[in-house]
């Protein structure tokens, strides 16, 4: 038992501590309903599994009628060293975009009926360079996780997770590598030359600053922004009201490694939406998640995630629309 101390962490930790599991019998039942069509399950490939964890994960399903994108917006203090990649809009121009209707994610959002909340996180005041102090101290750290809690108020039955942040991929990188090791390289794999370089600089001085520490919650305060904190945030508040989460990119997913290092289990609820690349491979299996769609999407913006919502979208079509198998037909 871990005695109460009063600090703004010691929520997350209970909440941590007390996840609620899946479903098992509405998994089955899914189960048993893809096994029933005329088309033998194995046919289906992993659509039918797909849509068995979508049953188990939320209150009703399953189903993917409501979904919602919820994309992090955060600026970070390390983006002057040159971390952001040539020609992308920087962090205000990308959320006036989606703001507008005008990013790629918008235009995927309307065609599947996705709901779309663009969380502006002070873009005004950027956290601190991570490579020469922490991002957050604990109460402004619990705070945003919090304020991430509140991204479902409105509800949905699928949530997908995006960040915006110019230079946040080398912080994320800075993170991945404090909670799972490794050298700075080994998490900036697939970045452009002109971006690694300042990208390594900033993980080794954030991983010298922060050696002595690996507390979970710890890392994230010291070397997440405020989407991984709202992000990791979203995610528990997800479990607790049995909506599945697809996590878009490296970012969202580095945010989300944070609650794997405190409980293995805290991301049964969550799915892969996309591989974008080498270093996400990595910390993919890290996490034991396999992503649904490979298509080299570099976007942390949420479009990788909205994609694989139609995928399940369509996998739940799959098992509950095709024919039943007829009797005597196997």
């Amino acid at each position: 038992m871990r005695a109460a101390s009063g600090l703004p962490f010691d929520d997350i930790r209970n909440l941590l501590s007390g996840l609620p599991g899946p479903d098992k019998e509405r998994w089955v039942k899914t189960r048993d309903e893809a096994a029933a069509r005329a088309w033998p399950v194995a046919a289906f490939g992993r659509l039918a599994p797909m849509a068995e964890w979508l049953a188990a994960w939320q209150a009703e399903g399953p189903m993917v009628l409501r979904p919602l994108l919820a994309v992090f917006a955060s600026t970070h203090g390390a983006a002057a060293r040159g971390l952001a990649p040539a020609g992308e809009p920087d962090t205000q121009k990308q959320v006036e975009l989606m703001a507008a209707g005008g990013a790629p994610v918008n235009q995927i959002a309307l065609e599947i009926g996705m709901g779309l909340k663009v969380f502006d996180l002070a873009l005004d005041m950027p956290t601190p360079d991570i490579g020469e102090e922490d991002a957050l101290d604990e109460p402004a750290c619990a705070a945003t996780m919090a304020f991430g809690m509140e991204a479902i108020a409105g509800g949905a039955d699928l949530l997908c997770l995006g960040a915006v942040g110019s230079g946040n991929r080398a912080v994320a990188a800075a993170l991945a590598a404090a909670l799972f090791g490794g050298r700075a390289e080994d998490w900036l794999e697939g970045l452009t030359p002109d971006i690694a370089e300042p990208a390594k600089a900033l993980v080794e001085a954030a991983l010298a600053r922060t050696q002595e520490g690996n507390d979970p919650l710890e890392l994230l305060r010291k070397l997440g922004g405020r989407e991984m904190a709202a992000i990791a945030g979203a995610i528990l508040a997800a479990r607790y009201q049995r909506i599945p989460v697809l996590l878009d990119g490296f970012v969202s997913t580095a945010a989300a490694a944070v609650l794997f290092k405190a409980n293995p289990r805290a991301l049964d609820h969550c799915m892969a939406a996309h591989s974008a690349g080498p270093a996400h491979d990595r910390l993919l299996k890290e996490l034991g998640l396999k992503p649904v769609l490979n298509y080299a999407i570099e976007a942390e913006h949420g479009l990788g995630a909205a994609l694989a919502a139609s995928q399940l979208k369509q996998a739940v079509a799959i098992v509950q629309q095709t024919a039943p198998r007829e009797d005597g037909n196997n």
